[in-house]
């Protein structure tokens, strides 16, 4: 990412961004959309008390909080946090408080909602 992407993100930039909508009360704003077998790089913004269901990075993720306090069944991430969820591994994601993020993921996740009979 260049510099000054990196430095704009990181001191607030993104609140200029226009984001449009991706899961209930989740907003997205595409860095890089995925393209072939490249990465897809956005920002995720989420409103207080959204979430996101249980699903499987079928890649790496990568996540940067900027603002906020993002949750999962291990724990609470504040800005600044980096978080790193492994090909394979499952979760759900949500928000008390709202929080916009910066994320990377190898491969679209694998929402696991569906499967539970």
């Amino acid at each position: 990412m260049p510099e000054t992407t990196r430095e704009r993100l990181t001191s607030g930039g993104w609140k200029e961004l226009e984001f449009g909508p991706f899961r209930d009360a989740v907003t997205i704003h595409w860095i890089r959309p995925f393209e072939g077998d490249q990465p897809g790089v956005a920002l995720l913004k989420y409103e207080p008390g959204a979430s996101v269901p249980r699903h499987r990075h079928e890649g790496l993720e990568t996540i940067l909080v900027l603002d906020g306090v993002q949750s999962d069944e291990t724990g609470d991430y504040i800005s600044g946090s980096y978080i790193v969820n492994a090909p394979g591994s499952e979760h759900s994601v949500w928000s008390d408080t709202g929080c916009v993020v910066l994320i990377q993921w190898d491969r679209p996740v694998k929402i696991l909602e569906d499967e539970i009979a």
